[in-house]
């Protein structure tokens, strides 16, 4: 059995960053992802920029060079597949983490975690190692809704592109980031959307120099805004909603993205006794040395 330091569950950015910072500390490692390198950011919007800088981005000390002020999706992932090559990290994708548990080993007082795996192709192995990071970040699981029709296949908690919209009807709930800006979108690309939310006004997280253009188009009616609105259903061809003094209205809708925010995985950590914060959803851990109450996880 071979006995690594530490397996690295997620290849991230900061799974990235715990490799590099275990390959300089001499450490055996090695990273497990479910997917492809840096899989949560392959899957935000194809024309994304983000709202940090580039130097902000960088990790290993290697230089993020753009010329953009905020980098794109596109450049973000050209510099983690050279930062992976740079470091030359041992990674190996299209894995998933289904289990998590102590185990004695010989000659070793605390024990060591068995981390068993399943391959995108159905096949099972485990690997064993003294300490297990948890860098899988808070991607996977879209907040649902629990409303009838929500898993209707033109019903999406992941917005990727404008193009396929072009004089099309797009309902977004929503009132952060990610709905303001596919809104900004599918509107310039020729799209109608209709923006629903259920509280009075836009978040005031959404980015400083989104907010006053979205904010401009509600104004002008290019994009159609319900504020104190929730969705009562979401029908093949139109979305029901409703406001506060209980109207409703049906809504054409030939797209519905449902950006209501996402949340971490912690049944892996559950599972493997991982306390659960319940005012946070996350595990509970020491602030100095993110050690959750199961040592070495």
């Amino acid at each position: 059995m071979h006995l690594r330091d530490v397996l690295i569950i997620g290849a991230g950015p900061a799974g990235l960053a715990t490799a590099i910072a275990a390959a300089r500390g001499g450490l055996d490692y090695q990273v497990i992802e479910k997917g492809a390198l840096v899989n949560s950011l392959l899957h935000y919007p194809t024309e994304m920029v983000f709202f940090t800088t580039p130097e902000l981005m960088e990790i290993g000390g290697l230089p993020f060079v753009s010329p953009y002020d905020k980098p794109t999706r596109l450049e973000a992932l050209r510099y983690y597949r050279r930062v992976s090559d740079a470091f030359k990290l041992d990674i190996v994708f299209d894995e998933t983490v289904i289990a998590i548990a102590r185990e004695r080993v010989p000659d070793e007082r605390a024990g060591a975690f068995v981390v068993d795996m399943q391959s995108a192709r159905g096949v099972r192995r485990s690997a064993h190692a003294r300490t297990v990071v948890m860098a899988t970040g808070a991607y996977d699981f879209a907040n649902k809704m629990g409303v009838p029709g929500e898993d209707l296949p033109h019903v999406s908690h992941y917005y990727t592109q404008p193009h396929p919209h072009f004089r099309k009807r797009v309902v977004i709930v929503g009132g952060k980031n990610s709905a303001a800006e596919a809104a900004l979108d599918i509107y310039r690309a020729g799209g109608h959307v209709t923006l629903v939310h259920r509280r009075a006004a836009l978040g005031d997280s959404i980015k400083y120099w989104v907010k006053p253009d979205i904010e401009n188009r509600i104004k002008e009616g290019t994009v159609a805004a319900r504020f104190n609105t929730h969705v009562v259903e979401i029908r093949p061809t139109s979305v029901l909603v409703e406001d506060q003094a209980g109207q409703r209205e049906d809504l054409p809708a030939d797209a519905v993205f449902l950006l209501t925010g996402y949340g971490s995985d912690t049944a892996l950590l559950a599972g493997a006794g991982v306390a659960i914060d319940p005012a946070t959803c996350g595990p509970t851990f020491d602030d100095k040395t993110f050690e959750t109450n199961v040592p070495g996880l």
